[in-house]
Order: C-alpha cells, then sequence, then structure tokens
C-alpha cells in the first residue's frame, strides 16, 4: 500500500473522519511508532498507530449501509442530551458515521460508511447529487408554489439561494423534491419562503440508493455492484474488493438487517 496522510490513513481505517483526526493529532492523542504524530505527515502499512490508546489494526474493506431513519431519531454521535440516536439502532461491528443529516422530525434514507472519503464525497455540494424526497405540506400545492421552488429560492437567513431543483405535485398538498445540495433544513426553509409549512417529509434516495422496502429502524449492507457504483459516480478509485460475488441480477441488495 502506498503511504498516506495519517488523517487520511485514519478515516481509510475507519477509525473517525479526516476532520476528526485533525483534531486528535493536534491534541497528542495519535502516536506513530510511539512518537505524537504530525499534521501532514504520511504513514504505511509498516507503522504501529495508537489513537486514544487503541492501536490501530488497518485499512478496513469497505462498507455502506442504508439505513430507515425513523421520526424522532436524532443524527449525532455524541449529544448526550438527544434521547435517541442513530447509533442506539445502528450497532453495526464496524465503526460508521453518515453522510448528510436528516433531522429529528424527519425520517428516510441516510447512508453510513466507515470511508471518510467516500462520505466527504458524497456530501460535498459541488458534485451535485441527487437527493429525492417525499413532502406533506400544510396546504393545497399551487402551480405558482412549484414554479418558485424548482427556480432556486433566495434564504435570507443563509444568505445563499437554492439552485434549481426538480419537483412535481403528487397529491393536493403533496409534492416530490429532486435536490443536488444539501442547505441546512432546505426543504422547510424553501416552504417557508413560499408561505408553506413542512407537515411531514421522507428522503427516499441518495444518488442510485433507494429505500426500497425498508422500513423504519431497518438497515442494510448495500450490495458488491451498488458500492462499485457509488464509488464510481463519486469519482473515486479505490475500492477494498470483497470476496463474496456479486449477485446474478448485478445490483446487489446486501443484507438486511433490523436495528435492535
Amino acid at each position: 500500500m502506498e503511504e498516506l496522510r495519517v488523517n487520511k490513513y485514519l478515516a481509510r481505517c475507519g477509525v473517525c473522519s479526516r476532520r476528526e483526526a485533525d483534531r486528535l493529532i493536534a491534541q497528542g492523542e495519535v502516536l506513530v511508532n510511539e512518537e505524537p504524530a504530525q499534521p501532514g505527515m504520511t504513514v504505511g502499512e509498516g507503522d504501529e498507530i495508537i489513537v486514544q490508546g487503541r492501536r490501530v489494526s488497518g485499512i478496513r474493506d469497505s462498507v455502506v449501509l442504508a439505513f430507515y431513519k425513523p421520526f424522532g431519531v436524532t443524527c449525532t454521535e455524541r449529544d448526550t442530551h438527544a434521547e435517541k440516536t442513530i447509533f442506539d439502532l445502528v450497532q453495526y461491528p464496524v465503526r460508521v458515521t453518515y453522510a448528510g443529516r436528516l433531522d429529528k422530525e424527519s425520517e428516510g434514507l441516510l447512508l453510513l460508511s466507515n470511508d471518510g472519503d467516500l462520505i466527504q464525497a458524497m456530501m460535498k455540494g459541488a458534485n451535485r447529487h441527487e437527493k429525492e424526497y417525499l413532502v406533506k405540506a400544510d396546504k393545497e400545492i399551487t402551480p405558482e408554489f412549484l414554479r418558485k421552488m424548482a427556480g432556486g429560492i433566495y434564504l435570507e437567513e443563509l444568505d445563499a439561494t437554492t439552485r434549481e431543483c426538480r419537483v412535481w405535485k403528487t397529491g393536493k398538498d403533496t409534492f416530490r423534491i429532486i435536490l443536488t445540495q444539501g442547505m441546512n433544513r432546505q426543504i422547510k426553509r424553501m416552504c417557508a419562503a413560499c408561505g408553506y409549512r413542512v407537515r411531514h417529509l421522507k428522503r427516499v434516495r441518495v444518488m442510485h440508493v433507494t429505500l426500497g422496502d425498508l422500513k423504519p429502524g431497518e438497515y442494510r449492507e448495500l450490495g458488491e455492484e451498488e458500492l462499485r457504483r457509488l464509488y464510481r459516480e463519486c469519482g473515486l478509485s479505490r475500492f477494498m474488493n470483497r470476496q463474496e460475488s456479486p449477485p446474478p441480477d448485478g445490483e446487489g441488495s446486501g443484507r438486511k438487517l433490523q436495528a435492535p
């Protein structure tokens, strides 16, 4: 294996994100061959790396989970005040973290992975990855509302204008919307700017990965071909081949697991 910057190496090992690795390095929590790690230094498989007293075992195979986040569950790793977090439900043997939040009052598809580079690529707004939502509003959806939402809306509180997007009516007070960016509480802010209030929001797709038949609290491992496509669409060449063969249909749904 080629040598990597220590923060990138830790991210690929599934220890933490690169940003978190930088923080741990600055705090002296990372040792390389019994010496404190320095920002920007490179490491390889022959180096002994200790993070907060624990030896890093090496780069792991890539794992991506599709998780149905239920309503009322918080996307967080550290908030001790949250009543229930996604990691209370997803107790996977490999450390994973999420790519893009869903707020506590929203539900639907959340992708989790142990690959920090993949998470960063999925979240990068410039990559314009699609995310699809089903939304129920507090009043009838009008052509004027759809026109405004699709054309881009200036959000004063964020001092930013949303990108043009696809949006269409699915019922008297419901609509479907596809975004290519991820501003904080974007759909709710967009609706508020148009005089509407969101009553219910569910994310059903991220890129080519769909919620499918998952039920709230369930998650599944992405199959081999799904992973390859995800890495390809994120512009990443790295993919740790696993031993299983892809299923006959060429797509692969992976194992479905029920959160405890």
